[in-house]
């Protein structure tokens, strides 16, 4: 009798623990490529913990994504094509996802679940484009592109800046691991989205002094040391789930964003390109995913799969209906369950970099890989509509030619037909409703002040961008043309009264006019602040100051679009951060 009690209340315990809402734990790198794991052949990374995990996952060796971070994060988050969210780049505000989508937060949330977004978001800087406005309740990193400083950074907590003691990657660790104690009583949906190992090459000694032992290059030595504690934190994390007893009905997912940098020169698992490219070696990345308590068995998936398909695939395990949302991807869980059948399918690829251009681009089927690019150093960055410098499509086999080093497209001419023309209609449907770049939202009381950044405004020559294009945290300078003028457009969500804060520098007495405030700015110095950086690029690429503040005035905003002017009338000029906005 007592053996029959104990089987019963073993059946009962197991099925109370398989009809429990499932915790969902969604781990992604930044800029790791499929290369950078020991579990797949790599002879100078060791990544035990992840190795680890994927031995007890369902294995997805044919995943793909975008080669660029924040498109393929939108694909994560929604399910849906990129630029079908209105994402077509990655900074500038182009980064920023539609409103009217559907978050995984957003799905989850109402159903009960406990959300956190942990790390970089990557799809817009100010509410309600952050993760606050996109469904998650917990939020702590950063909104834009990549972060300058990864020791003692100061982040944020919602919309608060806060100070952290130590790495960023064992700090957004900590922080996961306090989120998940805090969710034992609910489910809880943990989006973690590491900034490491994206540059600048930033490392405790440590893990460098490793790699550099070796005779690798600093760059590689300091990518490859940030993915060793990526993988030390990740055993933190497990283990975390392993010691609260969560381990069993929480689905665990491991992914990265886009193909490798650094480490690519060194071993890229034969493939060919890296972050940028549309080969590949640019899009296709680990995907990891464990359930203990679904009984998946242990194994390795050789379909094509996509980004698109996991908001499809969370929504089927977690028995959730979205009405509204309509992802592109499909659901994963046969190929979960190893049962039935899997229809033949097509994926693309599209770097998203300009709101016109319709190349580079690729076509994977299981078999093919068609790829058009724009070779150079700009890797297509300022590609255009059917950009005459496109190449010619090119046509890979890649079950005989993994490493595309044969083009047969001459040999092939009906399947390039076949493809080229699915990609023209595919590229239509997902840009049918054009692309533009969104205004900047004022007035939210979620976000107050707000922070309109230099990479985010619209400006005049000779104005540029001092660390280059203008990717996140950089700023305008040169600015030596009293004709020359800085934009900003907003949306004022709230009218009445805005107090205006400027952060600059300038060598000079200055005089400034916005809208219909004229004031005068003092000299101030913005003295460069010394980054830990391991490689002589970042020195150039990322740079950071300690920028000086000055009150403009008070501006009366009416609801509605609005574009603040920002004018320099003396010659001096001045080098522009940002512009802070707060409702009175």
């Amino acid at each position: 009798m007592r053996f029959l009690l104990s089987l019963l209340s073993s059946f009962l315990l197991l099925h109370s623990s398989f009809s429990a809402p499932p915790n969902v734990l969604l781990i992604i790198t930044d800029d790791q490529g499929y290369g950078d794991f020991s579990i797949h052949g790599n002879p100078h990374v060791q990544t035990p913990h992840i190795d680890q995990l994927g031995r007890e996952s369902v294995r997805f060796d044919r995943f793909y994504v975008n080669s660029f971070c924040a498109p393929t994060r939108a694909g994560v988050l929604t399910g849906r094509w990129p630029v079908r969210c209105g994402v077509h780049g990655v900074t500038h505000n182009k980064e920023a996802m539609k409103l009217t989508e559907t978050t995984l937060a957003e799905a989850l949330r109402p159903q009960g679940w406990r959300t956190a977004c942990i790390g970089k978001w990557h799809n817009g800087e100010q509410f309600p484009f952050t993760p606050g406005g996109q469904g998650f309740t917990n939020v702590f990193g950063f909104n834009n592109g990549h972060w300058n400083n990864y020791f003692d950074a100061t982040l944020l907590r919602g919309t608060q800046h806060e100070p952290t003691k130590g790495y960023i990657t064992d700090v957004l660790t900590d922080d996961a691991m306090r989120f998940i104690s805090e969710s034992r009583e609910k489910p809880f949906f943990c989006y973690l989205a590491y900034n490491a190992p994206h540059s600048p090459y930033q490392v405790p000694d440590k893990y460098f002094d490793k790699f550099k032992a070796k005779g690798l290059e600093d760059n590689v030595a300091a990518f490859y040391g940030m993915c060793e504690n990526i993988d030390d934190n990740v055993g933190r994390l497990l283990a975390h789930l392993d010691t609260l007893k969560l381990a069993e009905n929480t689905i665990v997912l491991f992914l990265t964003d886009n193909g490798g940098t650094a480490g690519v020169k060194i071993y890229n698992a034969g493939m060919r390109g890296g972050k940028t490219s549309v080969h590949e070696g640019g899009t296709r990345v680990p995907l990891f995913i464990r359930w203990p308590a679904a009984k998946w068995t242990p194994h390795v998936v050789k379909e094509i799969t996509a980004h698109i398909d996991l908001f499809p695939t969370l929504m089927d395990l977690c028995d959730v209906e979205v009405s509204d949302a309509k992802p592109d991807g499909r659901s994963l869980k046969p190929l979960l369950q190893n049962s039935g059948t899997w229809p033949e399918r097509t994926l693309f690829t599209h770097n998203p970099i300009d709101e016109t251009n319709k190349y580079p681009g690729a076509v994977r089927t299981q078999r093919h890989r068609l790829v058009r690019e724009i070779k150079g150093a700009s890797g297509g960055s300022k590609a255009k509509a059917n950009d005459a410098s496109a190449t010619a499509w090119q046509l890979y086999d890649m079950e005989t030619d993994p490493g595309e080093e044969h083009d047969i497209a001459k040999q092939h001419p009906d399947i390039v037909a076949k493809l080229s023309a699915a990609y023209d209609a595919w590229f239509a449907d997902i840009s049918s409703e054009g692309l533009r770049r969104m205004p900047l939202p004022v007035g939210h009381a979620e976000h107050n002040p707000v922070e309109l950044h230099a990479p985010q405004a619209f400006y005049d020559k000779p104005l540029l961008f001092a660390n280059g294009p203008g990717f996140a945290n950089d700023w305008l300078t040169g600015w030596t043309d009293t004709k020359a003028k800085v934009r900003y457009e907003i949306d004022v969500v709230t009218a009445g009264e805005y107090e205006v804060e400027i952060a600059y520098a300038a060598a000079a007495e200055v005089r400034v006019r916005l809208g219909a405030i004229t004031t005068t700015l003092p000299a101030a110095a913005a003295p460069e602040i010394p980054l830990p950086h391991r490689d002589a690029d970042g020195k150039s690429r990322y740079r950071d100051r300690t920028w000086q503040t000055a009150p403009l005035g008070t501006l009366k905003l009416k609801p509605g679009l609005e574009t603040l002017t920002l004018e320099c009338l003396d010659s001096p000029g001045i080098d522009l951060k940002h512009l802070k906005l707060k409702r009175l």
